[in-house]
C-alpha cells in the first residue's frame, strides 16, 4: 500500500466532506412540509413519511451544521443550523419541566416525554457548539439549564456518575434502557461517554468551576469504573455501585472514547489529568488496533474475551477509528497508529461511501457487501460521526507540528477548540 502524505490524506477527507456529506445533508434531509428535518430515509433514498423525529438525530444535526459553519463560513450551513436550533427549542424543549423530550411524531407532537440523559447530553453538546459558531447567549443559557437539571436530578451523589433515564418531571424511571438493544441497568458507559462529550463542549463556552469540576469527576469515573481491569476496553453496563453487568466491548466506543477523554482532559488544562489519560487511552487504542482492525482496514463491531462476536463494520466506528488512531499517533509517534488511520479511511472510501446515492452505508456485512435494509438517515444515523471525523482530520492534519510522546497541546493535536478555518 503506497504511503499517503498528510496533504493527500487531508485532501481526500476534505473532498468527502465538501462533495458528499455536506451536499447530501443540505439538500435531502430538510422537512419542507412539517418543519425541521426528516425522521428517516431508506438506503434507496425513499423518505419514510410516518417516521417519528428523535432527539438524538435533531441534536446531532444542530451540532453538525454549527460545526460545519465554523469550518465553511457558508450561509447555507448557518441557515440549517438556525433551523435545527429553532426546531429543537420550539418542539423538543419542555417548557414546563425543562430538558428535552426524547421523541416527537412526524408533525412535532410529543410521543415520548422521558428525559434520557444521553439525549440531554447531546443537547448540551449541540447548544454549546451553536454558541461557539454564532455567539448566541440564549443557547449557552439553555445548555447551562440542562446541565443544572442533570446535576440536580440524575447525578448519583453516593457512587458517582449519572442515572440513565428520568421521567418528564425528573423522577427516576423503572425502565432505564436507552433503546431495546440495551440492558435495563442504572448506569452505562455510553451515557457517560456522551455526558463527558457534552460537558467538554460546555466548558469551552462556559468555563465555570462547577462545570469543570463535574467534567473532572467524569474523567475519574472512566478511569476508576468504566475501563476494565486490564485497562484495554470500556465495560458497558453497571448497577448503581458500578458492579459490571456485561462482558462484551465495542471497538467503536473504545476508540471514540480514547480521543474524547484526551479532549476532555486537555480542555481542563490539568497536566496531571492529561498524563493519566494519555497512558490509559494509548493502551486502549493499542488494544483496538491489535484486536479489532480487520486486514481490509475496517473496524469490527464487537468483541468478548479476545474473540470477535460481531464482525459487521458499521459506519460510525470507522469514522471514530480514523480520528482515534490518528490521535494515538499524535500522542506516541508510533507509525502503526497513523497507518491504521489511513487504512481505515481507505476502507471508508472503498466500501462505506455510497457512490451511487451519496452519504455512507450504515453497515458493511461480513461478506463485504453493504446492508441495504439499514436506513441512510434515522433516529440514530445523522451527519455527526462522519462529519466530525472529517472536521477533526482537517484540523489535525493542517498543523505542521509532528507527533511526539506526550504532545497534546492545541497546536500538536489541533483539537475541536481551534479557530475557524475557511476551506470551502
Amino acid at each position: 500500500m503506497a504511503e499517503w502524505t498528510d496533504e493527500q490524506f487531508v485532501a481526500s477527507v476534505r473532498e468527502e466532506l465538501l462533495s458528499d456529506i455536506l451536499p447530501f445533508w443540505r439538500s435531502r434531509t430538510v422537512d419542507q412540509r412539517r418543519g425541521g428535518f426528516i425522521g428517516e430515509m431508506a438506503n434507496d433514498l425513499r423518505i419514510q413519511d410516518g417516521a417519528s423525529k428523535g432527539l438524538i438525530l435533531n441534536a446531532r444535526i444542530l451540532w453538525s451544521f454549527s460545526a460545519f459553519y465554523r469550518h465553511t463560513q457558508d450561509e447555507r450551513d448557518r441557515a440549517l443550523a438556525r433551523r435545527a436550533y429553532e426546531y429543537l427549542t420550539e418542539r423538543f424543549l419542555d417548557k414546563q419541566h425543562g430538558g428535552y423530550f426524547w421523541e416527537l411524531d412526524p408533525d412535532g407532537a410529543v410521543l415520548d416525554d422521558k428525559k434520557k440523559i444521553y439525549g440531554q447530553a447531546f443537547c448540551i453538546y449541540a447548544l454549546a457548539e451553536y454558541s461557539r459558531a454564532f455567539n448566541e447567549p440564549a443557547a449557552v443559557k439553555q445548555a447551562r439549564d440542562v446541565f443544572d437539571l442533570i446535576e440536580v436530578y440524575a447525578s448519583d451523589t453516593q457512587y458517582g456518575g449519572y442515572l440513565e433515564v428520568m421521567s418528564r418531571d425528573w423522577r427516576p424511571c423503572e425502565d432505564m434502557r436507552l433503546s431495546d438493544k440495551d440492558l435495563n441497568e442504572k448506569k452505562s458507559m455510553n451515557n457517560h461517554l456522551h455526558v463527558l462529550e457534552g460537558y467538554t463542549n460546555l466548558v469551552r463556552v462556559l468555563p465555570e468551576p462547577p462545570i469543570a469540576e463535574r467534567l473532572r469527576d467524569l474523567i475519574e469515573v472512566f478511569c476508576q469504573h468504566i475501563v476494565n481491569p486490564e485497562r484495554t476496553h470500556f465495560q458497558h453496563f453497571f448497577d448503581e455501585a458500578w458492579t459490571p453487568k456485561s462482558d462484551s466491548y465495542t471497538f467503536g466506543h473504545d476508540i471514540e472514547g480514547s480521543w474524547l477523554l484526551c479532549e476532555a482532559a486537555d480542555v481542563l488544562g490539568s497536566e496531571r489529568l492529561s498524563e493519566l489519560v494519555r497512558s490509559l487511552v494509548t493502551k486502549m487504542a493499542r488494544a483496538v488496533l491489535d484486536e479489532g482492525l480487520d486486514h481490509d482496514g475496517g473496524l469490527f463491531y464487537e468483541g468478548r474475551g479476545g474473540q470477535i462476536i460481531n464482525p459487521n463494520k458499521e459506519w460510525w466506528p470507522q469514522a471514530e477509528a480514523v480520528v482515534g488512531f490518528y490521535n494515538a499517533w499524535q500522542l506516541t509517534g508510533d507509525a502503526a497508529f497513523r497507518e491504521a488511520a489511513v487504512r481505515c479511511w481507505r476502507f471508508i472510501q472503498d466500501r462505506v461511501v455510497d457512490r451511487e446515492r451519496g452519504e455512507w452505508f450504515w453497515c458493511i456485512r461480513s461478506d463485504g457487501a453493504p446492508d441495504p435494509a439499514q436506513p441512510k438517515v434515522s433516529a440514530w444515523k445523522g451527519p455527526y460521526h462522519n462529519g466530525r471525523c472529517c472536521l477533526e482530520m482537517i484540523r489535525r492534519s493542517s498543523f505542521v507540528a509532528r507527533p511526539s510522546a506526550g504532545n497534546t497541546s492545541d497546536e500538536g493535536r489541533a483539537t475541536s477548540d481551534d479557530t475557524q478555518e475557511n476551506h470551502g
